[in-house]
Formats: structure tokens, sequence, C-alpha cells
């Protein structure tokens, strides 16, 4: 680590930056062309990178906004588990869940900085062991008792209920203590360094993409809760990250050299997506304490009230160590096994896309083999200790954070080493955890808009190409269309990646939505729009006319031979049967009813 930039205080590139940024603030002229500025390599290079560390007072901001990013997918986990552990009316015990997916998601971050692939990358909940979960858990045999959906039957202090839930949670922590085995040994026996010799851009930049196309759905889903929230929510962002991230804010400072003065602190660079939850979430407690929000839980946009999980806070602890064993003594299922292998398997995958493009965003060179297969090798310790925790759940690298690194652009591993610290602090103060709960729904929605498809758009960013070569492209292929306009758009751009991950994701998950909740959408009766009434006009003018429609039937007897074929019913443009009884009769019915 830089300790001479550590020494300096307030005197740091977030605050000063260099010369020729300062210029652009204090709008001196430039002294090189628009040109200069276009292909300038610095301009897309982080403020801190992977060794620098940033003033103590940045660190704990930074490292906030990372704990805030990654809340959303980490907490997801256990609630969506909840369900299959039979614990939908249990929110003590979801709350304990909760507590110790933070503080093993901590100790891993720790891990992987000091000793795994060292980095700045996040450590959480993996969503490749979820779908194996949720398939064991609705098995004959592990399928949910019927009294356990009814809440007025629960008693969740019984020895019977608690046996319920915790069985089949210590069947998960068995099966995925099993699969992790694999992981570490493929990492820590260098297999996955091997394997990286035959893996190029090609390999990577699908894998990554696919990190965050894969998630549109549950992003439409968390965004749909209150479209307005959530695109508030993604405005602010892209308002503070990408129009005012170079304008400064002046701070009173203090410093040996210089004393009390003031020095410009650039805020909106470092952290748009803290001050775009701050507001949005602000926006959700107004609406709530003034009764804008329905209070219905039913009602569309009751999500966003900042008060739907006021009981998480109340009745979570204020202190609780969690540790390994604590729901009994794991039990293994061969069956749940291999389905937890194929889980690490992605995960492992995943995790590889993850290195690169951390290392892209972060100012690190790509990571050799042996960083590689420690990181891997870690990993597979995460989610051993994830299953002797009781998560539930394993670790892998959390994708979002790396899309808020190229965000930010504040790539230290001491920032990521300062929120793992956070997150086993959140893991013990249960309280303090639980108040970050209370963040609405779409407010999170909206950020993974955001976070999702910056993930993509770096994916897919690594099928660059230096020079311009001829290409043959094929309209059926969007990755190859993309490969032929990666060789005219430089997508080392942080700006291009956001307009073209967020253009992309938003256009698969609104549709997406849309067509998953067609009731939301009511655009109006047919009698609001005129469309009874056009109808009654028609079908008057048609009974009352004074010649039939045959006026409008082929020349020269062509409709009567082409009346004979059973197939001209489904050509739009050739005339039918003009003197069909059913269909004037349908006619005078419509008629009729039209008039009532």
């Amino acid at each position: 680590m830089d300790s001479k930039r550590e020494n300096e205080g307030p005197d740091n590139p977030t605050f000063h930056m260099d010369e020729k940024v300062i210029g652009q603030l204090s709008g001196q002229p430039k002294r090189h062309d628009a040109k200069n500025h276009q292909d300038d390599p610095d301009r897309n290079k982080p403020t801190y990178c992977v060794t620098d560390v940033p003033a103590w007072y940045l660190c704990i901001f930074l490292a906030i906004q990372h704990y805030l990013t990654a809340f959303g997918g980490i907490i997801s986990i256990p609630l969506i588990l909840s369900e299959g552990l039979c614990l939908q009316h249990d929110s003590l015990t979801q709350s304990l869940l909760i507590n110790t997916i933070f503080f093993v998601s901590g100790l891993c971050t720790l891990l992987q900085v000091t000793l795994g692939v060292r980095l700045p990358i996040l450590q959480g909940g993996t969503f490749a062991l979820v779908t194996p979960a949720m398939a064991m858990l609705s098995m004959p045999d592990w399928k949910c008792p019927a009294w356990t959906q009814n809440a007025s039957l629960v008693n969740t202090s019984s020895p019977e209920f608690v046996e319920v839930w915790q069985s089949r949670l210590r069947t998960l922590q068995g099966s995925i203590m099993a699969a992790s085995v694999l992981q570490v040994l493929v990492g820590f026996s260098g297999l996955i360094g091997f394997l990286m010799r035959f893996i190029g851009p090609l390999t990577i930049a699908p894998t990554v993409s696919l990190i965050g196309l894969s998630l549109y759905d549950s992003a439409g889903d968390k965004a749909g809760s209150h479209w307005g929230i959530s695109a508030m929510t993604a405005v602010l962002i892209i308002l503070f990250s990408q129009y005012l991230r170079l304008i400064p804010i002046p701070l009173p400072v203090y410093s040996k050299s210089k004393k009390l003065h003031t020095s410009n602190f650039f805020m909106f660079q470092t952290m748009p997506i803290l001050l775009g939850l701050a507001v949005s979430w602000l926006a959700c407690y107004l609406l709530t304490i003034y009764d804008v929000l329905p209070k219905d839980s039913a009602a569309y946009g009751h999500l966003a009230r900042t008060d739907v999980k006021g009981n998480v806070v109340s009745e979570a602890s204020w202190f609780r160590v969690p540790y390994p064993g604590q729901w009994g003594v794991p039990t293994v299922n061969l069956a749940a096994v291999f389905g937890m292998l194929a889980g690490i398997i992605c995960s492992m995958a995943e995790s590889v896309g993850d290195y690169h493009a951390c290392a892209r965003l972060s100012g690190a060179p790509p990571p050799p083999d042996h960083a590689i297969n420690r990181g891997i090798g870690i990993e597979g310790v995460g989610s051993l200790l994830a299953g002797a925790f009781g998560t539930g759940n394993g670790t892998t690298s959390f994708s979002e954070n790396v899309a808020a690194l190229g965000i930010t652009k504040v790539g230290s591993r001491t920032v990521i080493l300062l929120s793992g610290v956070f997150m086993i602090l959140m893991g013990v103060f249960g309280k303090i955890g639980a108040v970050f709960a209370t963040i609405p729904t779409p407010v999170i929605g909206g950020m993974f808009i955001i976070m999702f498809g910056v993930i993509t758009a770096a994916g897919i960013s690594n099928l660059q190409v230096k020079q311009k070569k001829k290409f043959y492209h094929f309209a059926e292929s969007v990755v190859l269309m993309t490969f032929y306009s990666s060789q005219y758009v430089d997508m080392n751009s942080s700006r291009n990646i956001f307009v073209f991950g967020f253009s992309l994701f938003s256009a698969l998950v609104i549709p997406n939505w849309i067509m998953k909740n067609p009731g939301y959408l009511q655009t109006g009766t047919k009698g609001e729009r005129g469309l009874l009434a056009w109808n009654k006009v028609h079908l008057e003018g048609s009974i009352n006319s004074m010649v039939s429609e045959e006026v409008y039937d082929f020349p020269f007897g062509i409709t009567t031979s082409l009346q004979s074929q059973s197939w001209i019913r489904y050509v739009p443009f050739c005339p039918r049967k003009s003197g069909d009884p059913e269909k004037k009769q349908e006619n005078t019915d419509a008629f009729q009813s039209t008039r009532v």
C-alpha cells in the first residue's frame, strides 16, 4: 500500500486529483484539442487503484456504499430460502439468517482480499446455489407441512416447528459443505489455473455478461413494485455518476501544512450509489409518513413504504455472534450434493469472469494463474464456512460490487476490507443491520437495473478489438453485432459501458415485467376509447346500406372461383362469402347489442 498517500489526509486525489482535472473544474481552457481529450488514456482510469489507500473518512463512506450495494442481493437469499424452510411466518428466525449470512460474507471478504485473489472484490451469497436449494426443498420428502403455511397455527417457539425448519437447514448445510470440497480442490490444486490457459475473451465475455442478464427477472420484480420510485433511483444514480461527477463540493478541512482551509471533494463521483439510495430512501420515508403510499399490502406501491419491514427492527437482538453448528449437526443428502455441485461449478465460472472484470476496473493487470487458483480455493473455503455457520447458501464474488468499481472509479482494496469489517459488525449487531432492512424494495430494484446493466456491458467490452478489421456481421447475432460495433466505439469508456449496459438491461426488464403483469396497465375501457360507438356506426352502415359487400369483390368472377377454396379464409386481402346468413345474423345481433 502507498503509505505516502495514506498520510496525506485531505490532500488526496479525490479532493485535488491532477492539474488537468482541476483545470476542467475551474473552467480554465484546456491546452489540448478535443481529439486528444477523447483519446486520453487517463480519462477512464480509476481515481484510486487497487493498492491506493484513501483517507480514513473517505474509506468509511465508500465501504458503506459497497455494503449497501451488496445488501439487496445478500438479504434476498435468506428471504427466498425462508419459503422452502417453512419460515414465512417467523421473521425473527429470518433476521437470524440475515445476520449469519452477513457475518460469513464479511469474514470471507477479509480472507479473499488478504489471502485469496487480493483484488477489491466483495464476497457474498450466490444465487447459483439458490436454485438447487429450492429444488431440494420442493421435493415430497422436504415439502413444508400444511400447518406451517397458516400463520395462526404456527408457534415459532414450539419444538415441533423448530425441528421442521432446522432439519431442512441442516441438510442444506451438509450438502453445501460436501460440494464446496470440490471447489477447494479445483482451486488449490491449480486445475482452474490450468484451465485458464484455454479461456480467452470469447469465454470470459459471455460469462460475465450472463451474470447480469440472468438477473433481469429479479431486478424487474423489485423495480416493478413501484416503477416511479425505481425510476427515480436509477435517474439519480445516472445523474450523480455521469453528469455531476466532475462537480466539486468545497468542504472545510484541516492539515498541518495548510491549516484550516477549503478543499474540493468530488462527492458525486465517489458515492453516486450511496447518494442515490439515500435520496430515494428519504423520499419513500416522506411518502410513508404522509400516507401517500398505500397501506394495503395487496395494493400496488405498498412495498415502497419504509414501515413494511418495521417489525424486523423491534424483533432483532442487539448483540449475537453466529457460530458453526448453531442449528445443530449438519446432515448430507446425496441428491442435494449433486445439485449443489452444479451450482458450485457455475459459481466458479462466474468468479473467474468477475476477477478479470474487477482487475480491469480497478487498474490492476489481468490476474495470473496463481492468483486465480487462490481466489477459487478461498471461495471454496468460504462456502465451507457458510455451510458450517448455517446460512443455507455458499459464497462467491459479488458482481454488483464489481460494477460499483466502474461507476465510482474507486478500486482500492482497503475499502473492500473495511466493507468486510462492516458486514461482520452488521452480523453481530442485529439492530443496526435491521435498520437497513427497511430500504424499500423498489429502491433496491432501481439500483439493480443500473448495476446489472453495467456488469453486462463490462463483459461484452472484453470483445473489443484493438485494430479495425474486415468483419462479416450477421443481423441475427447480437454478440457479433456488438463485436462489430466495438471496433468503432471505445468500450474502455465507463460512460459507453454505462449507456450500453443500461439500454440493454432495461430493454429486457421492462417488457418482461409487462408480460408477467398485464393487469397493471389499464389503458381504458372500450367505451372510453370510443370503440363501441365506432362499431355501432360501422354496423349501421353495413346493415342499412343500399348495396351488399359484393361491391368490394374482385372483378371478372375471380371471387366466385376463389370461394370454393377452403384456404381462402386465411388470406386477409381476399373477400369472403357475402351472402353468409350466419355472418349477417352475427352483425345484426351485434348491432342490436350496441343499441341496447
